[in-house]
């Protein structure tokens, strides 16, 4: 009877340890050419046949991620915690269905650049980060004919996969919190760099509010700029232009709450004795700052895992599929900076003591 050899005898016979034969059998590994070969013709002298009948070496199909920087105003090192938890996210569901991801960056590129780089690309699916993207972005890359999903973006009406956080749920619990807590007249500081998540959030203020029986005012929704900084920069000309300050905001994110908490100080404006500030991401600092943020989370990592769960399953599929739209739901994570509003007399004798842009209950 022949004798069956095993991963041992082949890595006897290569003179590499049974571990490195494992990963050029399964194709993974940073593993040289020259030991590769003498793994291979090991296994092709032992003929060596690999359990289940599998093929000699598998082959491993790889997923590619575009993380795309069109402008730089929100995808910037500002945010680079929640892009690395996009990718590890993608990373671990992709190596549970026997992926590999590689990640590829642009910035400031044109799109069409882009998209022609997936051209007979050695890759089996796509996924791309939509934040800076314009629904032409999206038709662009997605033109390409591999299978494609893009997260942290959604269009209702474009036929393409997307992952995104559900923005409107976001808002609902924000503007919940602030009306639960007493606040009648309830501020949004958005921005006018364009992103459709902002946008989205934008609109969900809106519709919230009347979901609410919560009135709007005009005055009371600020646009600013999207980096911390220009956040910053513009806060500092609107306080100094003398507004008359909402009781509390929700802003579009972390940085522009960032931005502003700082703008506010420099005015002597207390956090949150005289403005409540709520933002959205959850980035590390905001449970770190003082006062502690109080914010919005959305699992990143949920959206990469089930980026590339979908991606998956359109590569398998021997039919056309159907666009794919996910939204993940959202958690507020209460923290320092919002509180029921003060009394007004209170309020006054703080303003007596310094002069600040004067805020209405």
């Amino acid at each position: 009877m022949k004798k069956k050899f095993t991963i041992r005898d082949i890595a006897v016979e290569a003179g590499v340890s049974p571990a490195t034969v494992s990963l050029v059998l399964n194709g993974r590994g940073e593993i040289s050419t020259e030991t590769r070969t003498r793994v291979l013709e090991a296994v092709a002298q032992l003929e060596y046949v690999p359990r289940l009948s599998k093929s000699v070496v598998e082959t491993v199909e790889t997923l590619r991620f575009l993380k795309i920087a069109k402008h730089g105003h929100t995808v910037n090192r500002d945010h680079s915690v929640f892009i690395s938890d996009y990718i590890d996210g993608m990373s671990a569901e992709a190596s549970k269905r026997k992926y590999k991801l590689e990640v590829v960056s642009f910035e400031g590129q044109p799109i069409s650049i882009i998209a022609e780089s997936l051209a007979g690309a050695p890759v089996s699916g796509v996924i791309a980060l939509g934040t800076e993207l314009s629904e032409q972005d999206i038709r662009l890359i997605q033109a390409n004919g591999l299978p494609t999903v893009f997260i942290d973006t959604f269009y209702d009406v474009v036929d393409a996969n997307f992952v995104d956080m559900n923005n409107e749920d976001a808002v609902y619990k924000v503007l919940s919190r602030f009306r639960d807590s007493g606040f009648g007249r309830i501020g949004f500081i958005a921005s006018y760099v364009e992103t459709t998540n902002f946008k989205l959030r934008r609109d969900a203020f809106f519709k919230n509010m009347t979901r609410l029986g919560l009135k709007t005012r005009d005055n009371d929704v600020l646009s600013i700029e999207s980096t911390y900084d220009g956040a910053y920069n513009d806060m500092i000309e609107l306080l100094r232009s003398g507004i008359d300050l909402a009781p509390c905001y929700f802003c579009t994110n972390d940085v522009i709450a960032y931005g502003v908490i700082r703008a506010l100080r420099e005015f002597k404006i207390r956090i949150p004795q005289d403005v409540s500030i709520i933002g959205f991401d959850n980035l590390p600092q905001s449970s770190t700052m003082e006062p502690s943020l109080t914010t919005i989370e959305v699992s990143k990592r949920k959206i990469g895992n089930l980026a590339v769960a979908v991606l998956d399953d359109i590569i398998k599929s021997s039919d056309r599929q159907p666009p794919v739209k996910v939204l993940v739901g959202a958690e507020l994570i209460a923290r320092s900076s919002d509180a029921p509003p003060v009394d007004p007399s209170m309020k006054a004798k703080a303003r007596s003591k310094n002069t600040t842009p004067i805020i209405q209950a």
